[in-house]
């Protein structure tokens, strides 16, 4: 099997959305550590907790922006580099479908 061609968009959408989780991981990580290292710091100040947890929001829509644009230019990318080399081969090995 050869991967000659990739739909740009629809590869986008998915590794936006995969990456939207890594971006709720990793924000939801950055809250966690805000807040906490914020009850031990002397002088935070009151917007402390809410960079924290502002980070689970704006993270997973920064991280989805960038895997979505990211693949959208790797998958047409790929399109034109696999027209000129004739793309990917791939080997599946069949197996017995369990029903």
């Amino acid at each position: 099997m050869v991967i000659r061609h990739v739909a740009p968009l629809s590869a986008a959408k998915v590794f936006a959305t995969i990456y939207a989780v890594v971006g709720l991981i990793v924000g939801a990580i950055f809250s966690w550590l805000s807040t906490t290292m914020g009850t031990f710091a002397r002088d935070v100040g009151f917007m402390a907790p809410f960079v924290g947890v502002g980070a689970i929001i704006v993270l997973p829509i920064l991280y989805a922006c960038a895997g979505f644009i990211g693949t959208l230019i790797v998958a047409t990318l790929y399109n034109v580099a696999a027209g000129i080399v004739g793309g990917v081969n791939i080997e599946f090995e069949q197996g017995t479908n369990v029903t």
